[in-house]
């Protein structure tokens, strides 16, 4: 029979042993979750990029960039100004995730030479975004590769912006983002712009320019 010193002498000696193997399990336990942490992390970091910054349809952008000239970030842009590529009508009827108005699409149809439009064909992504990026194009190409002008147009339309051109060009000044009369305009110019570069530092890859 032992002495109730040498049990406890004993149990002293095992202590050390549990002390190990909790320290392993945790060890066991940080690993597993560091790597849980960088298998999930980029799902997550994806998953706030499309909440934040949603991107659909990229290969249609790529095409209508590549066949106008246009800059895909640049369409990306628009559509998330005008829809953030969750499209609904709007009050006035534009339609599409580049909220065309009918009336705009039946013009652009008729200087493209197109004879089958349709309103509806609005609501099918590629028609949409073929007719916005042709009206950017028409847009940039009126106001002699002038982007912000073009922006402001497709908001605020090309009368208001000529308009507003001349008045500036008859003060001997350019019509810059931060006199254009109407705020929502000013405002809509900015995300656009703003977003145009956030569409090509996040999705360089998605939209055909690394």
């Amino acid at each position: 029979m032992s002495s109730p010193v040498v049990a406890r002498v004993d149990t002293r000696m095992h202590r050390p042993r549990g002390g190990r193997g909790r320290a392993l399990r945790t060890l066991v336990g940080l690993a597993v979750a560091v790597g849980l942490i960088a298998l999930i992390a980029p799902r997550l970091e994806h998953a706030v990029h499309e909440l934040a910054l949603p991107l659909r349809d990229a290969s249609v952008i790529r095409q209508q960039a590549a066949e106008k000239h246009l800059d895909p970030a640049l369409i990306a842009g628009v559509i998330y100004a005008e829809t953030k590529f969750d499209p609904r009508p709007s009050a006035a009827g534009a339609q599409g995730l580049m909220q065309i108005l009918p009336s705009t699409a039946e013009y652009l149809a008729h200087l493209s030479g197109g004879v089958s439009f349709q309103t509806g064909d609005l609501a099918t992504p590629a028609i949409n975004i073929a007719y916005g990026s042709y009206y950017l194009r028409y847009l940039i190409d009126h106001y002699e590769g002038n982007e912000t002008l073009a922006v402001a147009a497709y908001n605020a339309g090309m009368g208001n912006v000529d308009e507003w051109v001349a008045s500036a060009r008859a003060q001997g000044k350019q019509l810059t983002v931060a006199a254009i009369p109407f705020p929502e305009t000013r405002e809509y110019v900015r995300r656009v712009l703003g977003a145009e570069g956030d569409y090509r530092a996040t999705y360089a890859r998605q939209l055909g320019l690394d």
